[in-house]
């Protein structure tokens, strides 16, 4: 991996395409494992500053006492003295995709008849009626 990492950054093909981002992004996984990559949100370099995000507060005191580890081991793989220091920040919960809500008239009228069907317990009697509902609203 170190071999691999030296080869990439003194590249002058990989400058151009592999900013100091991406190549901390790829060599986080390895320097630190699987399980603590997992519960990092983001990974971006700024000036000399590695910054990772983490998803709670728990997480960022765990991993404080181990800067020094995971930056040696950092340098080790980059084979470059360019990252200085890590800041452990907690991230800003994103939002989450959501349904645009349906007009209240249809919404309600929906889980309604869904509502009444259900309760039919004769399965035939139950295709009958939402048939016979499908008609009526048509």
């Amino acid at each position: 991996m170190e071999r691999a990492a030296h080869v990439i950054k003194s590249s002058k093909i990989s400058r151009g395409i592999l900013t100091e981002d991406d190549l901390a992004r790829a060599i986080w996984p390895a320097s630190v494992g699987k399980a603590i990559a997992s519960h990092t949100v983001r990974v971006r370099v700024v000036r000399t500053l590695l910054v990772v995000e983490m998803a709670d507060a728990t997480w960022q005191r765990q991993l404080y006492p181990l800067t020094s580890q995971i930056l040696e081991r950092i340098r080790k793989l980059t084979g470059s003295e360019a990252i200085q220091g890590i800041e452990f920040r907690v991230a800003i919960p994103r939002r989450q995709p959501q349904r645009a809500d349906a007009p209240d008239g249809v919404a309600s009228h929906l889980v309604s008849s869904a509502d009444e069907s259900d309760q039919i317990s004769d399965p035939v009697l139950r295709r009958v009626y939402r048939i016979s509902r499908r008609k009526a609203t048509a």
